[in-house]
């Protein structure tokens, strides 16, 4: 049960740090074509997220394998029930990274512009569709003993599109905030404009997501049971507010921490009010996919929490390197003399 419990808890930190990473790439690409208005500001956006976004990356592909690994049941049921939705978002991401790598080598104006599409709809559908994702496992799938009786459309449903606009806009912040502390001072002016206009937004939508948590959810039975647990979101609620400070006042490396660590709590909102379920049947509870009928085996449990006491320091290290190195302001020579 202690093993079961902590990679619930590990499930929901490693979705939470790739949305936390991965998202800042997400917002500056569907920001990339209307604030970069020339050639040399299309390559300074690029260039921001360029040395990142593939060890981004890294924290998808972790949460997938844990949740294939520690609760194999749950990873087969949702990769059957959200299929349609998570193949579009695998088909957008191969569209983005190859977009990205390729955009450099195009020759002709032309090119540029339909693999600068490319950027734009292979972060747009992604930073969307896990929203609507997160929504519906929230609210609770349909199904029960004999399969799902949802479809694409039928996800597309208030409480699923209201929380995929609120990961929409809190990555198109969290994108302008990174961008603007990685570029030369015109283009982040402009970064930081686009910032500030879909902050409003992203507190709209964040507000109207706990609204309709309580009236589409079960989400909150776990915080009136035990109302400590009311800390996480008052922390999100802290660092939405500490964005808007920070920004007011020109702190970017602040404002970017807070705006990470407002998509980390939001996350862990969202997982302490599903415990102990990964995905909820919205049928019947009875049918509901918990961490104790999904898990693996206590023996497997184990061998897993080893590997991960082993690697992910390691990964955490390696990309830890990879920021210190590349957080720094690009510079238009810089540009000049590299590929981007």
């Amino acid at each position: 049960m202690e093993l079961q419990i902590t990679w619930f808890i590990l499930w929901g930190l490693l979705w939470a740090v790739y949305f936390a990473l991965d998202g800042f790439d997400f917002g500056a690409s569907i920001l990339y074509p209307f604030i970069a208005k020339n050639e040399m500001e299309k390559k300074a956006i690029i260039h921001s997220i360029g040395p990142v976004w593939n060890g981004n990356e890294v924290w998808l592909i972790t949460a997938g394998g844990a949740t294939f690994a520690a609760f194999p049941t749950t990873y087969a049921y949702m990769f059957s029930y959200l299929y349609t939705p998570l193949l579009i978002i695998l088909f957008a991401l191969i569209l983005r990274g190859v977009a990205v790598e390729i955009r450099p080598k195009a020759l002709t104006d032309r090119q540029r512009k339909i693999w600068d599409l490319g950027i734009f709809i292979g972060s747009l559908i992604p930073a969307i569709l896990f929203g609507v994702a997160f929504g519906n496992i929230f609210m609770g799938l349909k199904f029960d003993d004999a399969g799902y009786y949802g479809t694409l459309f039928s996800l597309l449903n208030l409480y699923g599109v209201v929380t995929g606009l609120l990961f929409l806009f809190t990555f198109i912040v969290h994108g302008g905030i990174w961008v603007a502390l990685k570029v030369p001072e015109a283009l982040a002016e402009k970064a930081i404009q686009q910032a500030n206009r879909f902050f409003y937004l992203q507190g709209a939508f964040a507000v109207l997501f706990l609204i309709l948590t309580a009236f589409y959810t079960n989400l909150y039975d776990n915080y009136l049971k035990y109302p400590i647990w009311f800390i996480v979101p008052a922390v999100a609620v802290f660092c939405l507010f500490g964005i808007r400070i920070f920004l007011s006042k020109n702190k970017i490396g602040k404002a970017f921490i807070s705006s990470a660590l407002f998509i980390i709590s939001c996350v862990f909102t969202g997982i302490i009010g599903l415990y102990p379920n990964l995905i909820p049947s919205s049928i019947d509870p009875k049918y509901s996919l918990t961490i104790f009928n999904s898990s693996s085996s206590p023996y497997t449990l184990t061998i897993m929490t080893i590997v991960v006491a082993i690697f992910v320091p390691i990964v955490i290290l390696y990309q830890a390197w990879t920021y210190k190195t590349f957080m720094y302001k690009i510079t238009e020579k810089e540009l000049k003399e590299q590929e981007y």
